[in-house]
């Protein structure tokens, strides 16, 4: 098959909605003399059915034989579409019952042509619901051409009489149709996005001339035709609808899918990037992480995106692991080693502070570096699709390197002594190259700069550069106060949180990623590309706890400049806001990228901005009371203090959406209302011990609340406090009953409700949020806060020994770099969610932390 047809076929097979048709006669079914023998190829058959199981993919057959016949010959699956007699008859539903005017043109002309074929040898009549059709295959060319001759003068020129002429076969239709017009007809009711059409009749031009834009036509065998492609014969034909099936369905369901835990993040900064086992970078946004991606393998596969290096022989790594302290990813092959990291260059001018990721300027721009070092053969593909491919772009080799043209960005890839071969690749395209390393003196460097077109060399040898990083990172993390407990993994997890801070704003992202799936296939698939109030807050307190504020002190800043774009109204501030603090748009739904293992919607943006959630003003509190009793109280801490009570005291009574933003109506849910009380709580401690000022009617309104949780709160009939008031639903996040400090650590009420989550949505190694409906289809997996929060619980409560065996089946979902993505799923062993996960991170550090300070 010919390169071009298999590009072609790999092309629409990505398409939103897909429609597959054929014709039967010639095409499924090699021609023969009996008609009525023309049995489907049984390959032919297992393709068209495989094909139409697939979601968003709709498959038909359009012949021009009746329809009864076309079922009865074909046996094809109901899943596969009959379209017969050129289009007149439609399995479907929407071909009406013949006018009485044309039921009686219809008898009049099977009338006429009985009487023209009548002692012809050969000559067959077919009738047809709306139609007749004279075959001639099986008569002499002679009577062929006399019958034939008889017809267009005759019958054909009726009023009223549509004629289409195929091979050895003329029919005569009392409707206007044919096979062109059947393809729209199908394309419309499906909403197809594309169409792939393969005939081998006159009758099939029709179709042909109706294909447009990403569509594909497939002649087959020989014969003029306004068709893209051409293939020899039926076999062809089917080993071409396997190709499809094949491109199909690695695109819908991302058969190569690599475990969410197993890939690595890079951070500098400014933004994030993933790095696979095997040394692809899958995913990189840019110029922010929550900006677009100019790599979204991870959700798109290879023609979204990828920069991938391997060793040409093949094989899988011997390892990948981060070099100690710091956020440099190290991949490794006998005789092949690839060093990652993201690095700044300058944008306009010099950039201050270049290659100190702490103090990052607006004139810098993302460098991602990758040094080769060995002696091995290695193969590059570098293929960047900005805009989460949405973007053609071109290559265009200039001096020691390769410009991207087609993005508003530019972007430039600096490869010195590398010389790349340009293919394209369905619009786009891609610049692959084989490195002899030895014959290269053992190393090569690769450096694709973001947000300028430079591919000059670099004052800084790439070993200086990794230096200066690397040295920057070993010092920060050299002044954290680490515990026994796990020190490695909690000083991965630190790390970790300090590379989802966006320094130039002081912002903290949730996570890494988008749409990452809480269930594999499922449509629970979020960004969490943005920063949440309540998650950057629970970020920058674990690391004030272990010794660093930079980062508090930074998200404090970027959370008083948020409150001030409220015009002095802090309750109504929202749950999440883009990196810069500003509203989110409108979530979207990219239609073009399958998702992650076939997980779709593929969503960025997150409507969970509009919803009113009511904790969030607690968590901020708890930081300031941290940070304050670790350095002491500055005008900013009062002002963003007084700012959260303030908030609480106008709404705390309201109903909201809770903390994990299901899409009802609002409640009023246990852990908003603790976390109010919280707010109060924390306020209250800063004026008892720093002298903040506060107002009398702050312990009153802390009591007003505590008492109407506890009261409220609490279901005796399930003997636990729940999800919210007067539902029986348990929910893990009600641990902060007692978390909080609310309830004391031997409240009866506490350990009830510690041993009602426990029973109910503990699972081997993971605790699910909630068990109850939440609108939305399918389930998601066991979250890692929710399990660090009945660890917690559980030294609380005095069970030790529970609480450093579910920490450590905890640690042991973790992923061999020691990243962690949202959830667990217990029965299949493997992560799920967006990735890392600021949250699980911080569950971890919080859990080893505790459990030294229990000792």
């Amino acid at each position: 098959m010919e390169a071009g047809l298999r590009a072609a076929c790999a092309r629409v097979a990505r398409v939103p909605t897909l429609l597959v048709a054929c014709d039967y006669d010639g095409t499924l079914a090699p021609i023969v003399e009996d008609p009525t023998r023309a049995a489907p190829l049984p390959e032919a058959v297992a393709a068209l059915r495989a094909l139409a199981s697939l979601p968003q993919t709709t498959v038909a057959v359009i012949s021009g034989r009746a329809l009864r016949d076309l079922a009865a010959l074909s046996r094809l699956p109901s899943e596969v579409h009959l379209v017969g007699s050129h289009g007149s008859e439609f399995d479907v539903g929407f071909v009406d019952a013949l006018a009485p005017d044309l039921q009686q043109l219809h008898g009049e002309l099977v009338e006429t042509l009985s009487g023209l074929v009548h002692r012809r040898p050969g000559v067959r009549l077919e009738v047809k619901p709306a139609s007749v059709a004279v075959h001639t295959r099986s008569a002499e060319p002679e009577v062929a051409r006399l019958v034939l001759e008889s017809i267009l003068t005759g019958p054909a020129t009726w009023p009223g009489v549509t004629v289409t002429q195929g091979k050895q076969v003329i029919e005569l239709s009392v409707i206007t149709t044919n096979k062109g017009l059947a393809v729209d007809a199908l394309r419309t009711q499906v909403s197809a996005s594309a169409v792939v059409f393969l005939g081998d009749d006159v009758t099939d031009e029709n179709a042909f001339a109706q294909l447009h834009g990403p569509d594909l036509g497939i002649k087959v065998g020989p014969g003029e035709t306004r068709a893209h492609f051409r293939v020899s014969g039926p076999v062809d034909a089917v080993r071409l609808l396997g190709l499809l099936l094949h491109y199909r369905r690695q695109w819908l369901f991302g058969e190569r899918a690599v475990p969410i835990e197993r890939h690595s993040m890079l951070a500098n900064g400014r933004t994030v990037g993933l790095v696979t086992p095997d040394a692809r970078v899958s995913w990189l946004c840019h110029p922010r992480p929550d900006s677009s991606a100019i790599f979204a393998d991870l959700l798109g596969g290879p023609s979204a995106g990828h920069f991938t290096i391997r060793p040409e022989r093949g094989g899988l790594p011997l390892g990948q692991r981060y070099l100690p302290g710091t956020m440099t990813v190290e991949t490794r092959w006998s005789g092949l080693t690839i060093t990652d990291w993201l690095d700044t260059h300058p944008v306009n001018g010099v950039a201050e502070g270049h290659g100190h990721p702490l103090n990052v300027s607006d004139n810098q721009g993302t460098a991602l570096i990758r040094v080769l070092t060995g002696t091995a053969r290695a193969r590059i593909e570098f293929a960047p699709r900005p805009e989460f491919g949405q973007l053609p772009i071109r290559l265009q080799p200039l001096g020691d390197g390769l410009l991207v043209l087609g993005s508003s960005e530019p972007i430039a890839l600096y490869s010195p002594g590398i010389e790349w071969d340009i293919v394209s690749d369905g619009g786009n395209e891609i610049a692959r190259a084989v490195v002899d390393l030895a014959a290269k003196g053992g190393t090569a460097t690769l450096e694709l700069r973001l947000g300028t077109a430079d591919v000059g060399a670099h004052a800084l040898d790439p070993d200086k550069r990794r230096m200066i990083i690397e040295e920057r990172s070993r010092e920060w993390s050299s002044s954290l106060r680490l515990p026994a407990q796990a020190r490695e993994a909690v000083l991965r997890s630190a790390l970790t949180l300090r590379g989802l801070c966006h320094e130039p704003t002081g912002a903290v992202l949730a996570a890494a990623t988008a749409s990452l799936p809480e269930e594999l296939g499922g449509v629970r698939n979020w960004d969490y590309r943005y920063c949440w109030l309540r998650d950057a807050a629970m970020s920058a307190r674990v690391l004030v706890d272990l010794g660093s504020i930079e980062e508090a002190d930074r998200f404090l800043s970027w959370t008083m400049r948020v409150i001030e774009s409220t015009g002095g109204h802090p309750e109504r501030l929202h749950p999440l806001y883009a990196v810069d603090g500003n509203e989110l748009g409108a979530e979207a739904v990219i239609d073009t990228l399958p998702g992650y293992a076939g997980s779709r919607p593929v969503r960025v943006g997150n409507a969970a901005n509009r919803q009113v959630q009511l904790d969030v003003f607690g968590p901020v509190a708890d930081l300031i009371a941290a940070v304050v009793d670790h350095r002491g109280l500055t005008p900013n801490d009062v002002a963003v203090m007084g700012a959260m009570v303030e908030a609480v005291e106008r709404r705390w009574h309201e109903p909201d959406h809770g903390l994990w933003e299901a899409r009802l109506p609002p409640r009023h849910h246990v852990y908003s209302k603790v976390m109010c009380w919280l707010t109060v709580d924390r306020a209250i401690h800063l004026g008892e011990k720093h002298g903040m000022p506060i107002r009398p009617e702050w312990r009153e309104l802390r009591d007003t609340i505590a008492d109407n949780v506890l009261t409220h709160g609490w279901h005796d009939k399930v003997g636990a406090y729940t999800v919210a008031y007067g539902d029986r639903d348990l929910d893990a996040s009600s641990l902060w009953i007692g978390l909080s400090g609310l309830l004391a650590d031997d409240d009866p009420r506490f350990l009830k409700t510690v041993l009602a989550i426990e029973a109910e949505l503990r699972s081997g190694a993971t605790v699910y949020r909630y068990l109850w409906d939440d609108g939305l289809p399918g389930r998601e997996g066991g979250f890692h806060i929710c399990t660090a929060w009945l660890i917690e619980a559980y030294l609380r409560t005095g069970r030790r020994t529970e609480a450093e065996e579910l920490f450590q089946q905890m640690l042991d979902t973790a992923g061999p770099t020691g990243l962690l993505p949202e959830q667990y799923d217990p029965e299949a062993e493997r992560g799920l969610g967006n990735h890392p996960q600021a949250y699980s991170h911080l569950g971890l550090i919080r859990c080893a932390m505790l459990l030294d300070q229990a000792r």
